[in-house]
């Protein structure tokens, strides 16, 4: 039994494997009806419990169909009906879904719910994001990026804007796959120190460049994500816009990476502020083939957890 709750939290080896096997399940999946399930049905006879304190689209979607694909099933629980942590502890939470399914999928605020998830449950409990972290995103971002441009290692990455729980699974994933990093973005939103020190001590080129033109130069692959959070305040929204404008990616950003530099964005988008509509829908983009692939990514690392 395996949890995948970070990606510096599992081997190496292990992460490449989960890239391979997802690249060869949506490569069986070839000219089939998005309905039709696996050759090898790997969950038949599983149930996975997905539990969503904070809301979700692409989670809950690409969690859902993948369990159903490969021939499981799922109960999809929300944060008000379970009230994790008040009542019964979460501990005893764990311990209780741990006699009723197969595998638990939780997205989540507090990264302490997570990690007393995965202490106390007897299944594999696979972190769906939490505020500091989101890993099952990168490591569609990975495939995505090596669908189009082949290994990541050696590459250069540059993200724009807020050094947010992507950004942060971005650092884990330069550290475990061989790539370079920049951030550029206003200091009060750097990434967490942390996070950076871990990259650097792998060995990895982690730079902070405040001016976004430069920060992009010789980049194979430019990233952002939105400036708010749906639980932000009005004024917090138009704080954090000020900060941020500078960040936007748009066509004259673009230009400074290499002219085959890749564009990734994890959705949902606000178009015009982190990113322009000309550069989401422009040739540098690979939005939609990354959306997807969270799909595949997430069936991989469901078969890994479970050893199927």
């Amino acid at each position: 039994m395996h949890h995948f709750l970070d990606i510096h939290k599992t081997d190496a080896q292990a992460l490449r494997q989960i890239i391979d096997k997802a690249r060869e399940m949506k490569g069986a999946r070839a000219g089939r009806t998005r309905g039709a399930p696996d050759d090898d049905l790997p969950l038949a006879g599983r149930m996975v419990a997905l539990i969503f304190e904070k809301p979700s689209t692409r989670t809950r979607v690409s969690f859902d169909v993948g369990v159903r694909q490969m021939g499981g099933q799922t109960m999809t629980l929300s944060g008000a009906e379970m009230q994790l942590g008040h009542g019964e502890t979460i501990a005893d939470t764990a311990r209780v879904l741990s006699r009723y399914v197969d595998l638990v999928m939780i997205r989540t605020f507090d990264e302490s719910v997570l990690t007393e998830m995965a202490e106390y449950a007897d299944v594999p409990v696979i972190n769906g994001l939490t505020d500091r972290t989101h890993p099952c995103q990168i490591m569609a971002d990975v495939m995505t990026y090596e669908e189009h441009r082949g290994p990541i290692a050696g590459r250069k990455v540059v993200w724009s804007g807020d050094g947010n729980n992507v950004c942060s699974s971005f650092l884990h994933a330069a550290a475990q796959f061989g790539f370079d990093f920049t951030f550029t973005g206003p200091a009060q939103l750097d990434p967490e120190a942390e996070f950076v020190g871990l990259a650097r001590d792998a060995g990895c080129k982690v730079t902070i460049e405040r001016d976004p033109f430069k920060a992009v130069e010789g980049a194979d692959l430019v990233v952002t994500d939105t400036w708010v959070s749906m639980h932000d305040s009005q004024s917090t929204k138009e704080r954090r816009h000020n900060m941020l404008r500078g960040y936007q990616v748009n066509e004259s950003l673009m230009a400074h990476a290499k002219p085959d530099a890749l564009f990734m964005h994890c959705l949902p988008a606000h178009r015009e502020d982190e990113a322009t509509s000309a550069v989401m829908d422009g040739p540098h983009s690979v939005i939609w083939d990354e959306a997807e692939n969270r799909l595949h990514a997430q069936k991989a690392i469901m078969r890994w957890c479970l050893g199927v």
